[in-house]
């Protein structure tokens, strides 16, 4: 079994971060609102990113890490930009 930590970009343009062991069960879910809660209330929602895990406990403790960070730092990751998360994770960088 995997399991997975994802991003969605609501309708507001605010991030939800998630884990899941059903990724494509769970964006149903959302895209739905069949789940009261947060993205209920902003749909339309879009996966914007997403990581394998292959334990529920590395994935929680994933995403629990990404809510913990700043918009520029997530918006870093959807993008892939390593070197920027890298940088926004080190104490007294500059703010933008």
């Amino acid at each position: 079994m995997s399991f997975w930590v994802y991003i969605l970009r609501c309708a507001d343009n605010s991030y939800y971060t998630g884990h899941t062991d059903n990724l494509e069960e769970r964006l149903a879910k959302h895209k739905t609102a069949e789940t009261e809660g947060y993205t209920s209330t902003r749909l339309p929602v879009r996966l914007v990113f997403s990581e394998q895990f292959p334990t529920r406990e590395e994935a929680l403790t994933c995403e629990l890490q990404i809510k913990g960070w700043s918009r520029k730092k997530k918006e870093a990751l959807i993008r892939g930009d390593w070197a920027e998360v890298s940088r926004l994770a080190r104490r007294g960088h500059p703010v933008r």
